[in-house]
C-alpha cells in the first residue's frame, strides 16, 4: 500500500499559498511578516487535521453499512 498524505497536510503548499496571499496583501498596502506566515501555515495544517478527524468520525456514525 502506498502512503501519500493528502496536499493539504503539507506544510510547504500551506507555506506556498501564504507566501501568495502575503504577496498580494502587499500589493493593497498590508504587511504580513514571515514568522506570521509560519505560524499560520502550521495552524492550518492543524486546522485541516481537525476537520478531517471530525468528518471521518459523523461518517462513522452516521454510516448505515459495515465495511467488510
Amino acid at each position: 500500500m502506498v502512503n501519500e498524505k493528502a496536499w493539504y497536510d503539507s506544510k510547504t503548499i500551506w507555506g506556498a499559498l501564504l507566501a501568495v496571499a502575503a504577496s498580494i496583501a502587499g500589493s493593497l498596502g498590508l504587511s504580513i511578516d514571515g514568522g506570521a506566515q509560519q505560524d499560520l501555515a502550521e495552524a492550518l495544517v492543524q486546522l485541516t487535521g481537525a476537520a478531517g478527524a471530525l468528518l471521518a468520525v459523523y461518517g462513522r456514525f452516521t454510516a448505515v453499512d459495515l465495511i467488510n
